[in-house]
């Protein structure tokens, strides 16, 4: 599985990408976490807001930072 946080680098994006960190470890799920900073790949997603969550290069989440609870259940989905 590779899980994307798309994000130019502020504090909301910072913390989306803790929150999918802490997800992982917990649940023990093995994927690859990247975190996307540059402006020119996050278009390529189509999000209009930001920060954003990516799985397998689909948008799952975009415009809110997920608690940890709430990464689990996407990344269960």
């Amino acid at each position: 599985m590779e899980i994307k946080v798309l994000g130019t680098g502020c504090s909301n994006c910072k913390a989306l990408y803790a929150s999918v960190e802490k997800a992982i470890a917990e649940d023990g799920i093995e994927a690859s976490l990247v975190k996307e900073e540059d402006l020119m790949k996050i278009m390529e997603y189509n999000v209009m807001r930001l920060p954003a969550l990516a799985v397998d290069g689909k948008v799952v989440a975009s415009g809110k930072v997920l608690s940890v609870a709430e990464v689990k259940a996407l990344l269960k989905k």
